[in-house]
């Protein structure tokens, strides 16, 4: 399953300068398996280059952290349970064991993989690995809360 950029703006509230994918190429959601890649056409033209660094740019690690979470996202809301009405969002609750191995530069294509490795109801963690030419720059897991604002979130505090 291929997710173009108008069906993106209907699964994520993200909008620019941040919304972090530009395409899902590929869904895999089997019994054992819930894995998706999508992709970012990192440019020179985006805003963050302005400032970090201007004679070195490179993608912020925070905003690479970031679009592994706008990919993770994606896995769940074309999940079943999020068709229909009522506002369900995926908010990050946790970044474990986060590594940046080499830097994402302007005219570099992120490709970053997400695989839910649990879930229990509205909560559960993801792995995730992006890659530039098939080398990984990134890894993380993350934690995830599944809820329709942050109201639920601070009451489960």
């Amino acid at each position: 399953m291929r997710v173009e950029i108008s069906q993106l703006l209907d699964l994520l509230p993200h909008r620019y300068p941040f919304l972090l994918v530009d395409r899902i190429e590929e869904i895999v959601d089997t019994n054992e398996i819930k894995e998706v890649t999508g992709y970012k056409n990192v440019t020179y033209n985006e805003p963050f280059f302005q400032g970090h660094f201007p004679d070195e740019p490179i993608m912020p690690g925070v905003l690479i952290l970031e679009a592994m979470g706008q990919v993770g996202a994606i896995l769940l809301k074309v999940q079943p349970e999020f068709s229909g009405k009522g506002r369900k969002l995926v908010y990050l609750t946790s970044v474990d064991h986060a590594r940046f191995r080499k830097p994402v530069r302007p005219g570099d294509c992120l490709r970053t993989t997400a695989r839910l490795k649990r879930r229990h109801g509205n909560v559960g963690k993801f792995e995730f690995v992006a890659k530039v030419d098939g080398e990984t720059v990134a890894e993380a897991e993350m934690g995830f809360m599944i809820a329709p604002d942050l109201t639920l979130t601070a009451k489960a505090q």
